[in-house]
């Protein structure tokens, strides 16, 4: 099997939630000794695909041909070019414009990615992943085998190096066909036709020294400097070490059962969390597991799957799911037998979350509206917001993230939280609970906002998590009472941890 076809494979298809799209991006595998394409770091024993061990490459035969970015009649290229091309692309709108990632990859997204069969688009998703989740240690060694810094309009002749290196250095693709295919699209856009020297050169240089590279490569930061500032003034540097360090590592795939998580934990052959969550080995195609079609399961990281719990006994309750796509915590509170009203205000995204759960077999009313201009016909006896958020806790599962966001859009979604939990306090009987959650690591969209509410709402008091009620949270409990988790930190002797979040909880007085 050719190279590039080894990395195709390893992409499983799109599914049910947010946090199953992020699951499921390809995982990049690291050159070295006994590793083959689609068998990847930081992964338990179990079925997968992609496991084909093949090396070199390969022609595939197929036909590809690429536009030369718009100047000039297209001209065919060789196989590989075109994923490439739309790579190159989409590297462009990410870290220069700021895009995320996620839309650039679905439909409606990249036009040059769209037109690709299905599996150029797998390859360009293990690309893309790597490119990002690595982006600090691939800039770094370009940096230091350059003779004089790359002109700062240069994008393009960036996004080529940057790529190329990538796949020498993070993927099963051999060195002469990445370094090939980067000379060559090089040479068929003006812009960058005259570096095709450069271009070879360096990346020449990469391969040769790619194991000092790789051994290095944990030293760099993995992080804008103004978000590494945070951590460290925040968690510190050893903890923020320890974030970095998850961030280097493709997660691996959490499913939350819709019931008996022991039955289906050994039906999947996956481990069982602490918390009822069932963990398998990233390389699957989800669709084709066991229970997908039945609908007895669907991805979401153990910590997502925490703040509904936090409701406590909600069967035959009214509960409020508020910003509720993808579906995964409106899934949770179905199954546990509430009477779910999921409101979200993206049509799209309601659609989804409607797919999602015609699935799972699980079914709830929906209120296509934000928060603020929906008017319940009557109170909730329990209310989840899991709020729109930085969602810098996602970073091992967004390797886009760090370098699309700003620290002024914390400022501003630190104010909408804000409005927002007022408003959802409204919806409340008293005696009921309120869960605010967020996949943040920001201590304003976390602990800080949940300060401000609770000195501004006298009617609700605080109800502080404690470990006999959750024992296995003990590790995740603040002595202040919220729920916090860090990646890096190990959950139930797993130590590929679980994505960042907060949540806290109130109870309104009568």
């Amino acid at each position: 099997m050719s190279a590039d076809e080894s990395a195709r494979r390893d992409v499983r298809e799109p599914h049910d939630t947010q946090e199953s799209r992020a699951a499921s991006r390809p995982q990049p595998q690291r050159p070295g000794a006994g590793q083959s394409a689609g068998n990847g770091r930081g992964n338990s024993a179990g079925s997968s695909i992609g496991n084909s061990g093949g090396k070199g490459l390969r022609k595939t035969g197929a036909k590809t041909s690429a536009k030369t970015s718009g100047r000039g009649t297209a001209q065919p290229g060789p196989p590989g070019l075109a994923a490439r091309d739309a790579a190159t692309a989409i590297l462009l709108k990410v870290v220069r414009d700021g895009s995320p990632l996620g839309p650039l990859l679905e439909a409606g997204g990249a036009p040059g990615f769209r037109a690709l069969s299905a599996q150029d688009k797998g390859l360009v998703r293990a690309i893309l992943d790597a490119a990002l989740r690595h982006r600090g240690a691939i800039e770094d060694a370009i940096r230091k085998r350059l003779e004089r810094p790359l002109d700062e309009k240069a994008h393009r002749l960036s996004a080529l190096l940057h790529l190329g290196a990538t796949q020498i250095l993070y993927l099963d693709v051999p060195d002469h066909a990445a370094i090939n295919l980067a000379v060559t699209a090089a040479g068929r856009d003006r812009r960058t036709a005259k570096t095709k020297g450069l271009v070879n050169s360096v990346l020449r240089r990469i391969a040769r020294e790619r194991s000092e590279i790789l051994a290095s490569a944990a030293s760099v930061k993995g992080a804008p400097d103004w978000l590494i500032a945070r951590w460290e003034k925040n968690w510190g540097p050893e903890r923020t070490a320890a974030i970095l360090a998850a961030h280097a590592d493709a997660p691996p795939l959490d499913l939350t059962p819709k019931s008996d998580p022991a039955e289906l934990a050994e039906r999947l052959s996956g481990d069982l969390l602490p918390n009822g969550s069932i963990r398998l080995d990233r390389l699957h195609t989800v669709s084709k597991l066991p229970g997908y079609d039945s609908g007895d399961w669907w991805v979401q990281d153990a910590a997502a799957a925490i703040p509904a719990r936090l409701l406590g006994d909600i069967s035959g309750k009214r509960v409020a799911d508020l910003c509720a796509a993808p579906g995964g915590k409106t899934a949770q509170l179905a199954a546990a037998g509430a009477i779910v009203t999921a409101v979200e205000k993206s049509a799209s995204r309601m659609r989804r979350l409607k797919g999602n759960l015609e699935r799972l077999r699980l079914s709830a009313e929906f209120a296509e509206a934000d928060v603020f201009s929906f008017q319940p016909a009557e109170s909730f006896d329990f209310i989840l917001l899991d709020a729109p958020c930085s969602a810098t806790g996602t970073i091992r599962r967004h390797p886009d993230l760090p370098w699309t966001k700003r620290e002024d859009d914390i400022v501003t979604l630190r104010e909408l939280q804000q409005k927002m939990l007022a408003q959802a306090a409204n919806w409340l009987k008293p005696g009921g609970i309120l869960v605010y959650a967020t996949c943040s690591l920001e201590l304003e969209e976390g602990e800080e906002q949940a300060h401000i509410f609770t000195k501004s709402h006298d009617m609700f008091e605080p109800m502080p998590l404690k470990t006999a009620e959750f024992p296995e949270l003990q590790d995740f409990c603040t002595p202040e009472g919220f729920f916090r988790s860090l990646p890096g930190m190990a959950f139930g002797g797993d130590a590929r941890g679980v994505d960042g979040f907060f949540a806290a909880r109130w109870r309104r007085l009568n």
